[in-house]
C-alpha cells in the first residue's frame, strides 16, 4: 500500500502532473523544467526528488547537466499504470496543452548560460 499511496502523492500536485506530461515529449534539465513552469530551482529540485520517489522519473548525469526522464514504473506497478495512463490524459488542459506547445522554447544551453552569466556578474559584486 505504500508504494501506491507515494505514487497518488506524487500526482496530487498540479506541477508534478506538469513536469510528467513535458517529460512524456523529451529529457529536460532542472533549469529547463524550472523555465517552463516559472517556479524556483529548489521547488522544481523537491518535485522531482518526489517524482523519483515514487517511480515516475529517473535521472542520468551528463556533464553539467542531470537529465530526467519518465521511468519505465519497474519499480511499481502503480507507477507504470498511472504513467500509461497519463499518455492519454490531460492534452487538452489549458495550462498543459500551453506548456507543451512552448517546449521548442526550453533549450538548456541558453537557458543555463544566462544562469551562469548572472552567477558569474552576483559573484563579481559580491567580490568588489
Amino acid at each position: 500500500m505504500r508504494d501506491f499511496i507515494k505514487v497518488m502523492k506524487a500526482l496530487s500536485d498540479p506541477s508534478r502532473v506538469k513536469i510528467l506530461k513535458m517529460l512524456q515529449h523529451r529529457d529536460m534539465c532542472v533549469c529547463e523544467i524550472q523555465a517552463a513552469l516559472g517556479l524556483a530551482q529548489p521547488t522544481i529540485s523537491k518535485h522531482l526528488k518526489i517524482l523519483e520517489e515514487a517511480g515516475l522519473v529517473g535521472f542520468v548525469k551528463d556533464g553539467l547537466w542531470v537529465n530526467y526522464f519518465l521511468a519505465e514504473g519497474t519499480s511499481s506497478p502503480f507507477a507504470a499504470t498511472l504513467l500509461g495512463n497519463l499518455r492519454h490524459w490531460l492534452d487538452d488542459e489549458p495550462d498543459i496543452h500551453d506548456i507543451i506547445e512552448r517546449l521548442p522554447e526550453f533549450e538548456r544551453e541558453k537557458i543555463c548560460e544566462k544562469g551562469v552569466e548572472r552567477q558569474k556578474k552576483n559573484k563579481n559584486k559580491k567580490a568588489a
